[in-house]
């Protein structure tokens, strides 16, 4: 006989197999572990398709500026000379190259901010803004190597390296298709004019960017469906687990149960206490007992003092008889007591004229009136 366990075979998580979706709990406790449903995909073909576009209607402005200060570059190259040579003091090589680092940052700055825009709002718009540190913070875990080998050879390793199959396909198929007409016109530059040369060469990279882009975006969008999907997935959780959560929230129902008995328990000793006090107990024979007090001097309507069904309906007579309380029975007005009015709390006024009549006849038994 081979011996063998069934657990083996079991999903992970505590619990069995993950079959339940995520609480909201979960999901904002994995939101602030930074774990979140987002493409990096859709960050760069945003990215890409952004800075080709501000290139299009840009880079004519670009090329103008470029040219304006080109005459200052050149004119400066004299002086880096020097200071390779080692002629020129260092602060004056400092104020040149801040001087040329600060006309290109302004040429080029308007494609950096759009850049930064688009990666910026491409996340936010995934994700919300809700910005954590934990991500960044070293975790021991991630450097167990059986855990980094079964990276290398899961599903999600399988369909990065799809995807990125399909990138090069798609991006070398209308790289393809686009430069199929322009190898004439690419061959012919050195026919034309330096400008007219970097005019054409501009134009096809950019056009040829924005279309790249394009494709790009069709594979970021099933990227993020994919993500989407993969993080739900990711996220369920097994029955125990949903059950362990419910209690951290909730409490053990089985000790709120108990808790319940127990004030059930003291509440029903304080009404057995207080039931002596009553004038006189209404019942339906066999089944409701209702033990009422009226005294002015409390309150301005009779109080029910103790009611009960069934078994407590007995040990309420049981008391009453030992008390000289009196029983009357009243099969309606025993139901609508026990019914409408809880322990503690006075006779509603639309039941005064049938618990009074029943006072009075009480009262009259006693010789009080």
């Amino acid at each position: 006989m081979i011996r063998y366990n069934l657990q083996f075979f079991a999903k992970e998580g505590q619990g069995g197999e993950k079959t339940e979706p995520a609480t909201q709990k979960k999901l904002e406790d994995a939101r602030k572990e930074g774990q979140v449903a987002k493409s990096r995909e859709i960050a760069n073909g945003l990215g890409l398709l952004a800075l080709f576009l501000i290139l299009r209607f840009w880079i004519g402005t670009m090329g103008t500026q470029l040219m304006e200060i080109f005459p200052d570059f050149y004119d400066r190259i004299p002086q880096l000379v020097t200071f390779f040579q080692g002629t020129m003091p260092q602060t004056d090589t400092a104020l040149v190259f801040r001087r040329m680092l600060t006309q290109l940052l302004l040429i080029i700055a308007p494609v950096l901010l759009v850049g930064f825009a688009v990666a910026f709002l491409s996340d936010v718009v995934q994700v919300k803004w809700k910005p954590t540190l934990k991500p960044l913070m070293p975790k021991f875990s991630k450097l167990n190597p059986i855990s980094g080998v079964k990276k290398i050879f899961s599903v999600n390793a399988l369909v990065e390296l799809i995807k990125s199959i399909a990138k090069i396909a798609l991006i070398g198929y209308v790289c393809y298709q686009y430069l199929h007409d322009k190898w004439v016109i690419l061959l012919n530059l050195y026919d034309i004019s330096l400008m007219q040369g970097l005019q054409i060469v501009s134009e096809v990279v950019i056009d040829l960017g924005i279309r790249i882009s394009a494709i790009y975006m069709i594979i970021a969008l099933a990227d993020f469906i994919y993500q989407r999907v993969k993080f739900s997935n990711d996220m369920k959780m097994t029955k125990q687990e949903v059950k362990e959560e419910y209690k951290q929230q909730e409490g053990d129902p089985q000790i709120k149960s108990q808790i319940r008995q127990k004030m059930r328990e003291a509440s029903r000793r304080r009404m057995m206490q207080d039931l002596p006090q009553a004038d006189v107990v209404i019942t339906n024979p066999t089944h409701y007992a209702v033990a009422v007090k009226y005294d002015p001097q409390v309150a301005d309507a009779p109080l029910v003092l103790a009611k009960g069904e069934g078994y407590l309906a007995q040990k309420i007579k049981d008391v009453a008889r030992e008390n000289q309380i009196e029983i009357v029975e009243n099969k309606p007005l025993a139901r609508m007591l026990y019914a409408n009015v809880d322990v503690g709390q006075a006779v509603p006024p639309e039941l005064y004229q049938a618990v009074a009549e029943v006072l009075a006849f009480v009262y009259h038994l006693q010789g009080k009136v």
